[in-house]
């Protein structure tokens, strides 16, 4: 269980996603979101959607992450396989797509 405080359009208030935050194994933060990766290996975001508070496009292959990575407004999830899924804010990493090709074996 986690516990946050603060303006909620920054992350500071989890409630939206307080149920889905259980068993956590890693958390890692931008200048405004949050994202936790669970013991079953998926991800829960939460904060401002411009930072990555919002992984819903991508939420079909958080699968079996390993780690998360974060720069100022995008996260990156390293999968088991290998693979990279990002989002956030696309000029800071947020969207791999140009290189999703090369980012295998990570």
């Amino acid at each position: 269980r986690i516990n946050t405080w603060g303006p909620h359009q920054v992350g500071g208030d989890c409630f939206e996603v307080q149920d889905q935050l259980r068993n956590i194994r890693q958390v890692q933060n931008t200048l405004e979101a949050f994202a936790a990766i669970l013991a079953d290996g998926s991800v829960v975001a939460w904060g401002n959607p411009n930072c990555g508070g919002d992984c819903s496009a991508v939420q079909h292959r958080l699968k079996n992450v390993k780690h998360i990575h974060a720069t100022k407004t995008a996260f990156a999830a390293i999968l088991a396989n290998g693979s990279v899924v990002t989002w956030g804010n696309s000029d800071s990493g947020g969207d791999s797509s140009e290189v999703q090709h090369q980012l295998v074996k990570v």
